[in-house]
Order: C-alpha cells, then sequence, then structure tokens
C-alpha cells in the first residue's frame, strides 16, 4: 500500500515537473524572440548610422576633382547618359518602337493606392503635386535618378535647378510638374500619353530611371473624358509591354484585395513574374483595419493575388498628410516596423519592409536589366540602319556644309581642350595659387587689423579675446567675399594662360577671335554657385575657430609663417622710413644726393623719438600730448621747427618698427616654446599666443584653397548646361 501510494506521488511530481518545464521553456522561447528583436533593432540602428556617415562621405568625394580627365572628354554619369538616350530615342521616331526596347522602372498602381508616394520617397523628396482623392498624375513622368553633392532637380529642356532642400523651391517644382502635366493633356481628354523628363540629384540616391504612370480606374467619374480608362490601360499595357521593363506593382494594403484592378493588368503583362516587383502601401493602416493580420502574410508570399513577383515588399508612406517631410515619413516607417507585431510574429521579414529595402532591390534588378538588354539592342539598332545617300543635285551644297561644321567642329574641339584643360591643373597647384593670391589680399587686413591692435594690449586673455572678436567679424562680413574674389579671378588667370598657350602661329585669328568672345561671354554669364558663399563661410569659421596646435611641425610651420610675414613687412617699414629721412651718409657720398628740407626735418625727428624708445622699450602705440611736446622743444632747441602731426607720423613708422623687431625676437624665442604650449605651462617669457593666432590663419588659407580648389574643378571651371546644349557636347 505504501510502495503504490509512493508510486503515484512520484507520478504526480513527475507530471508537475513536466509541466513547470514546458512553461520554462515557452518562457525561455519569448525570452529569446524579444533578445532576438532587441539584438536585431541594435544593429539595423547601427547599420543606419553607417549609411549615414558613408551619404557624408560619399557627398565629400563627390566634391572632389576627378582624376585622368582626358582631352576632348567630358565625364557624365552612367546613368545621365542613359536617361539621354531615352530621350534621344523617344524624340527620334515615334514610329519606330527603338525606345520600348530599353529597361527603366514603370511604376504603376490602381488611383490613390501611393505610388507617387513611394516614388518620392526613393527620391527622398516631396516632388510631386497631390490632390485628396482626385487624380494628379495626367501624363507619364520619367525621373532619373542619381547620385551627386546636392540635392537638386531639373527637366530636360530647362538649366533651372531646384533646390529640394528649400521649401519654395519644391513647391515650385510641384507647381511647374502639375503645369507640365495639364499642358501636355489635349482639350476633352484627361490623361496625356506625353512624357515629362525630370532628373533628380542628391546624396544617398539609388541611380535608376523610373516612369511614374497615371493611376488606373476602375469608373470614370463626372468631368473626365468618356476614353479616360481605355487610355490609361494603353499607356500603362504600352510601357509594361516592353519585355526589358521592371513593372513596380503598387497595391494599397489599406483596402480588401478584391478591389484591386492592377493586379489582373499586371499578370497579363508579365504571367510568370520575371520582372514584377510587388509593394504594399500603407501597412500601418492595414495593420490596424484588418482583423486578420495572417491576410498581409498571404499578400508578400505572393499567396493572396494571381500575380507572380520577382520579390514582395511592405511600405509606409506617411500618415497621409501633404506637409510631411521625408525625414519624418522615414521615422514613422522606422518606428511603425521596429514596434510591428507582424514583423514580430514573423509574418514579414526584415530585409522585405521600409522603402530603403525597396530603392536597393529595385536599383539592382535595374542595372542587371541594362546589363543585360544594351548591348543586345545596340546590335539590333546596327542591324536596322540604313546608309544615308546624298542626291547628285545636292552634292556641291552638302560639301559646302561639310566643310563648315568641320570650321565649326575645329573651332569648339579647340576651346573644349582649353576647358578641360582646366581639369588637369593639379590639385596643389591650385591650392598653391589660391593659398598665395589669397594671402595677398587678405594680409594687410591681418596685420594692420587683427595683429597689431591684439598685440598692444600686453595681456594674454586680452589679446586672445580680441583676437576672437575680430576674426569673427572678419569671418562674417568680408572673408568670405575675398575669398570667393581670388577664386573668381585665378580661374580666368588660368584659363587665359591655356587660351594662350594654345594660340597657334600659323592659324588663321578667327579662331583666335571666336575664342575670345566665347570666353568673354562666359566670364559675363558666368554665377558662382549660390550655396559656395554660406558654406564657404562656415568652413572658415570652424577653421580660425581652432586653438589646438597637434604637433611640433605645425608649430615650427606657423613661426616660419609669422616670421616671413613679419620680415616682409619690417622691410617695407624700412622702405618708408628711408624716403621719409631721406638717404644717409653713404648714400649721399656715393650717390650725390642731398636731404631734402623736409627730409632733414624728419631726420631729426627720428633720431629724437629713437631717443625716447630707447628708454622706454615697452612704449605704447601711441604718444602723449606731453610727450610730443617735449619732442617740439628739444628740436627747437637746436633750432629745428617741427610740426606736431609731423611728430606722430613719424612716430607711427619708428614705432611699428620697434615693434616689428620685437615680435621677431620673439617669435625666435617661440621656437622652444611648445613643450610648454602643449603642457599648459605658464611662462611669462613664452606666452606664444601670437604663434597660435599665425597658425590659425594658416590653416583657415589651406583649408580656404581646398574648399575654393574643389568648387573650381566640380563646378565653377566646367562648362554650363546651356553651352553644352547650343554646341551639342
Amino acid at each position: 500500500m505504501d510502495k503504490c501510494f509512493l508510486i503515484l506521488h512520484v507520478r504526480e511530481r513527475v507530471n508537475e515537473l513536466a509541466l513547470c518545464l514546458q512553461s520554462s521553456d515557452k518562457e525561455k522561447v519569448d525570452q529569446l524572440q524579444e533578445e532576438l528583436l532587441r539584438t536585431q533593432m541594435k544593429y539595423q540602428r547601427m547599420l543606419e548610422r553607417l549609411e549615414k556617415e558613408n551619404k557624408d562621405l560619399r557627398k565629400v568625394v563627390l566634391q572632389k576633382d576627378e582624376k585622368g580627365i582626358h582631352q576632348r572628354k567630358i565625364k557624365k554619369s552612367l546613368i545621365d547618359m542613359y536617361s539621354e538616350v531615352l530621350d534621344i530615342l523617344s524624340d527620334f521616331d515615334s514610329n519606330y518602337n527603338t525606345q520600348d526596347h530599353l529597361p527603366r522602372v514603370v511604376v504603376v498602381g490602381d488611383q490613390s493606392a501611393g505610388k507617387t508616394s513611394v516614388l518620392e520617397m526613393i527620391a527622398q523628396a516631396r516632388i510631386f503635386p497631390r490632390g485628396s482623392g482626385e487624380m494628379m498624375t495626367r501624363s507619364p513622368v520619367k525621373v532619373t535618378l542619381s547620385e551627386g553633392p546636392h540635392h537638386v532637380a531639373m527637366f530636360k529642356d530647362s538649366s533651372r535647378e531646384f533646390d529640394l532642400g528649400k521649401e519654395e523651391d519644391l513647391a515650385a517644382l510641384r507647381h511647374e510638374i502639375e503645369l507640365r502635366m495639364r499642358k501636355s493633356v489635349k482639350e476633352g481628354q484627361t490623361v496625356s500619353p506625353e512624357t515629362i523628363s525630370l532628373s533628380v540629384k542628391g546624396p544617398g540616391i539609388q541611380r535608376m530611371v523610373l516612369v511614374d504612370l497615371p493611376g488606373v480606374i476602375s469608373t470614370v467619374t463626372a468631368g473626365m473624358a468618356a476614353d479616360t480608362k481605355e487610355t490609361i490601360f494603353s499607356i500603362s499595357k504600352n510601357y509594361m509591354q516592353n519585355p526589358n521593363a521592371i513593372i513596380l506593382c503598387i497595391q494599397d494594403g489599406s483596402v480588401d484585395a478584391e478591389r484591386s484592378i492592377v493586379t489582373d493588368l499586371v499578370s497579363q503583362m508579365d504571367p510568370q513574374g520575371k520582372r514584377t516587383i510587388f509593394v504594399l502601401t500603407k501597412v500601418d493602416l492595414a495593420e490596424k483595419n484588418l482583423a486578420s493580420p495572417n491576410r498581409i502574410q498571404q499578400i508578400v508570399e505572393g499567396k493572396l493575388f494571381p500575380m507572380k513577383a520577382l520579390g514582395y515588399f511592405a511600405v509606409v508612406t506617411g500618415k497621409g498628410s501633404a506637409g510631411e517631410s521625408i525625414d519624418s515619413i522615414k521615422d514613422y516607417e522606422e518606428d511603425f516596423f521596429q514596434n510591428s507585431r507582424l514583423l514580430r510574429d514573423g509574418m514579414l521579414k526584415a530585409h522585405q519592409v521600409t522603402t530603403k529595402n525597396l530603392s536597393l532591390a529595385v536599383s539592382d534588378c535595374f542595372w542587371k536589366m541594362v546589363r543585360e538588354s544594351v548591348e543586345q539592342q545596340a546590335d539590333a539598332f546596327k542591324e536596322n540602319g540604313q546608309p544615308c545617300q546624298i542626291p547628285p543635285a545636292n552634292h556641291e551644297f552638302s560639301v559646302h556644309l561639310i566643310l563648315q561644321n568641320e570650321l565649326f567642329e575645329k573651332a569648339k574641339n579647340e576651346i573644349l581642350d582649353e576647358v578641360i584643360s582646366l581639369s588637369q591643373v593639379t590639385p596643389k597647384h591650385w591650392e598653391a595659387i589660391l593659398q598665395k593670391k589669397l594671402w595677398e589680399r587678405v594680409s594687410t587686413h591681418v596685420i594692420e587689423n587683427i595683429y597689431l591692435p591684439a598685440a598692444q594690449t600686453m595681456n594674454s586673455g586680452t589679446f586672445n579675446t580680441t583676437v576672437d572678436i575680430k576674426l569673427k567679424q572678419w569671418t562674417d562680413k568680408q572673408l568670405p567675399h575675398k575669398a570667393l574674389e581670388v577664386a573668381w579671378e585665378t580661374l580666368q588667370e588660368e584659363f587665359a594662360r591655356f587660351m594662350a598657350e594654345y594660340r597657334g602661329k600659323d592659324q588663321d585669328d578667327i579662331f583666335d577671335k571666336l575664342k575670345e568672345a566665347v570666353k568673354d561671354e562666359s566670364i559675363k554669364r558666368h554665377k558662382w554657385n549660390e550655396r559656395a558663399m554660406d558654406s564657404l563661410r562656415v568652413i572658415q569659421h570652424n577653421a580660425l575657430e581652432d586653438r589646438s596646435i597637434t604637433d611640433k611641425p605645425q608649430w615650427d610651420a606657423a613661426i616660419q609663417f609669422m616670421e616671413e610675414t613679419l620680415q616682409a613687412r619690417l622691410k617695407d617699414t624700412d622702405s618708408v622710413i628711408n624716403d621719409m629721412v631721406g638717404p644717409d651718409w653713404k648714400q649721399r657720398w656715393m650717390s650725390w644726393k642731398n636731404r631734402s628740407p623736409e627730409q632733414h626735418t624728419r631726420n631729426e625727428t627720428r633720431n629724437e623719438l629713437e631717443r625716447l624708445l630707447k628708454l622706454h622699450e615697452d612704449h605704447t602705440a601711441y604718444l602723449a600730448n606731453d610727450e610730443v611736446t617735449t619732442v617740439r622743444k628739444n628740436l627747437e632747441g637746436r633750432g629745428v621747427e617741427v610740426d606736431p602731426a609731423l611728430i606722430k607720423d613719424t612716430w607711427h613708422q619708428l614705432y611699428r618698427r620697434h615693434f616689428l623687431q620685437k615680435a621677431l625676437q620673439h617669435c625666435n624665442l617661440c621656437r622652444r616654446g611648445f613643450y610648454y604650449y602643449q603642457r599648459h605651462f605658464v611662462d611669462s617669457e613664452l606666452e606664444c599666443n601670437d604663434v597660435v593666432l599665425f597658425w590659425r590663419i594658416q590653416r583657415m588659407l589651406l583649408i580656404t584653397a581646398n574648399t575654393l580648389r574643389q568648387q573650381l574643378t566640380n563646378t565653377e571651371g566646367r562648362l554650363g548646361p546651356g553651352y553644352r546644349a547650343r554646341t551639342g557636347v
């Protein structure tokens, strides 16, 4: 009996233990799942931080000069060249379907499904007009996306750049797109097959060509043309039937799947789904409204719609407000997916969510399609091309035309060679010229208005405060303007130098006159990039605010720079004093020169003032009234009548020389002062604040020269779009 009771008791304990183990296993699984999600989010944040750093670095690289640009080659980005090919083929022959055989990304979807918002997220700007429930995309819009240092947009047939970082430019761009759409629509129609071409550049943008099509509708409403539905279907089919087009199918996740029209259309055009990417939008609303989350899982796994696709993505493109910025939409999308139970429960995979992952996938697919089709299409063009025959009657005219064109091409190519030669100037040469010219332009202000007034304070703290105030005022008001003036003058001088080198000895001077006219017209039309002034001011501010000399070579370079500057000023001052007092006894005997009466008076005044300086070596920069009176009476005692203004004028130059000599002696003492500076030792003899000032100035010159060089080689020294359009370059 006891044995049976013991067995029953053991069984009960085993069952309890099993239940505990099951419960603990479930808790462990939940804990591990939570930990996995936290780790995934942590690495996602790290990845985003690295992507931001990479984006900033790429922006810097894009602003730097590219190496190895040869004569008669002006580099364009691959995506820009490809987009131009599409435009040329589109304009060339509307009856010959050449352009429809080349890849582009075709964005299709039901009306108000959010396809324009997806495109804006890929372009990273709110560039399209929008309306509440009404049709806004009335014609195809071809958007060429590429990477660039500045976020800008430009129409194919216009040279105006829209700065996408400015709200007023964004509003102007949206208004222009809406005007062009309405203009393209014929009277009595609602939509148009005419394509509007637009390019968008910016840091971190994936390179591709997208075409945004009018939204597919199921019903023609009041105010629309009767054939609007059929016209939209025809336009969509025309783009999708291209066997090399990538179909970006946009589906609204907040409405019932059974109401979708576009999925049937896409499945007809691409039954195997070999070139279709499916995008489910408004997933936040779908998660909130749908009773069955499994339905979303079925959609992104390709099990619900009667269509196949290469990939399935789920995105959130905002809360529906027209005033939302791209950054706020990105933050909202990221927060949603981080907290979404669709992702937490494994119904969505991490690589299937966010517009960032979508744009990367679309770009990869696009370039894969381009590589596979471009060479094949080029061969097809060669086979279909027909040789052009010139009728005999027009032969003489054609010869004259060819000669005229050859002359024009020769002149154009010579001008281009000289422009492109600017890009062959080494960065070192550019920066050396810019640094030298800039210092020549600003050195007088630095010495006379910053260094000398600050040095009179005889106090380290007051010296630094005075210097900081004057440097900030100078940078805010004058320095960036002076720097850009120097850069513009340097660019003109270098271009003129290349024109002189290319001028042929035996050629007709008609080319020289033409090139001179082009140069003058280019200078006349040139407008410096308006963003350069503000960015340069910030760079110069940051350079001048830094006081940390990190190593001995920098310290020695600053001392050498200071010494050379002061010696040059001392030499100029000695020359002024010599002119004031006239020739000394040696010059008078050797050159038979005599002093004028004024020079004689100046010489006597100098001797008297030098005695005063020997007695008071730490004298201030200004003479007191009683000192002026004493000097005048001493001179009158020797029979020399002198005006107080002449005494002060002579004193100014003598004190200047005295100060510069003392500054040079102090500069020599500071050669051994880096150790004290680095360890912040307080030593009255080695307060080398003036060395630090000259180091700050020298560093500002180096950084400014580097920035201006990049601006010259990447932007200002290149041919403008207007010139390229006129000459066919």
